[in-house]
């Protein structure tokens, strides 16, 4: 069984010279993310330096030609850039200090948010750095466990919480639905304490259609209410109804009571999931 002590990237935060901190269950996830990267000429930032251990670590893991780019709010992280790294001192919780960084540090391929951890902290950093991220890069944010934690900011504004927004409005670039959608990012990806926002801006933007591979129609019923009654009869009602059918929004109506005659029985059912 694979661990962490199979991964390139434990083996490059054991050799680092300086001291780093690491979850365990991190690493596979840096291995999966991060092993595209290696040997190539990326930028990567990574906000928060801490003892400076990270920044080896990932000199280490991308390879020489990755340019390591560290953010912390302490000035004595400014030391490490003896050692070759690029480093910028400000806080993470204020736009105009990321729109300075922006502007000297160019487009970035990677950011990793291993800061303050506070819900203010990572929402701004993202908000404040993902038109940034070139396309087929991603933006990392760590420790996420922070949003079911106290002292890190009103539950309500967590950052999860914020996560689950955007996942709506990715959601909703579906072709039938409204309201407002995320463009920027085109896919989340979530580990246990870490999310991943991918970005593909064409990939985006594409609009949702309905496609039709043309082939052979056997004309098979619709069995997906077959096993609540009262849902099924509306079902075949609907459908067998030209009348109906032919009148104008009769569809979404139909399928809100869908909804509800589903209702009783779907609490039966799956309602201890969302406990």
């Amino acid at each position: 069984m694979r661990s962490m002590y199979d991964t390139a990237s434990y083996a490059a935060y054991r050799k680092s010279p300086h001291r780093s901190i690491k979850h365990s269950t991190y690493f596979e996830t840096y291995d999966a993310l991060f092993g595209r990267y290696r040997g190539q000429p990326i930028t990567f930032v990574e906000v928060g330096v801490l003892g400076g251990g990270s920044l080896f670590m990932w000199r280490e893991f991308l390879g020489p030609q990755a340019r390591i780019v560290g953010v912390d709010l302490n000035p004595n992280a400014k030391k490490w850039e003896a050692e070759g790294f690029e480093i910028h001192i400000g806080s993470q919780s204020d736009p105009a200090f990321w729109r300075d960084v922006v502007a000297k540090v160019g487009p970035m391929d990677v950011v990793l948010d291993d800061g303050g951890h506070t819900f203010e902290q990572q929402i701004v950093t993202t908000e404040a750095l993902i038109d940034n991220i070139r396309d087929g890069g991603m933006l990392v944010v760590e420790d996420t466990h922070t949003s079911y934690q106290a002292g890190f900011g009103p539950r309500g504004y967590s950052f999860i919480t914020y996560v689950a927004r955007m996942m709506d409005r990715i959601n909703r670039r579906f072709h039938e639905l409204g309201g407002k959608t995320e463009k920027r990012v085109w896919s989340v990806q979530v580990f246990e304490s870490i999310v991943a926002f991918h970005v593909d801006r064409a990939a985006s933007n594409r609009v949702s259609e309905l496609t039709d591979n043309g082939g052979a129609h056997d004309n098979a019923l619709d069995f997906r209410y077959i096993d609540d009654s009262l849902a099924a009869k509306l079902a075949r009602f609907y459908e067998g109804s030209r009348v109906i059918k032919a009148l104008p929004d009769v569809r979404p109506v139909v399928k809100r009571a869908l909804d509800v005659a589903a209702r009783p029985k779907l609490a039966a059912r799956i309602g201890r999931y969302f406990r």
